[in-house]
């Protein structure tokens, strides 16, 4: 499963911070499966990732998803998670809220 983040920096997942989407200095897809990372891509755009994406997590609910969605993307929210460590944690645990369109 593919999961796309909108991150403030490149530099560390560890350290990468969500961001909101207009102001998304990178993206980073991560590969999951099976309860864990296995790789973990930065891009400078969107348009960039050619691999499918499955799963779509944003900042808050008030943000445009709707190219997301029409794409067949699940959008999950992260209202409180703020490092790329926590958000997957809450991801594995079913934590993230999920938006509806």
């Amino acid at each position: 499963m593919n999961i796309l983040i909108p991150v403030d920096s490149n530099e560390d997942v560890d350290e990468a911070q969500i961001t909101l989407l207009d102001e998304a200095k990178y993206w980073l897809l991560q590969d999951f499966s099976e309860g864990r990372v296995h790789k973990s891509e930065f891009f400078a755009t969107k348009e960039e990732i050619t691999d499918w994406i499955d799963v779509v997590i944003i900042k808050n609910n008030a943000e445009y998803v709707w190219p997301f969605m029409e794409q067949g993307t699940a959008v999950l929210v992260a209202p409180m998670q703020l490092y790329v460590e926590d958000i997957m944690e809450a991801f594995l645990f079913k934590e993230l809220h999920e938006l509806n369109g």
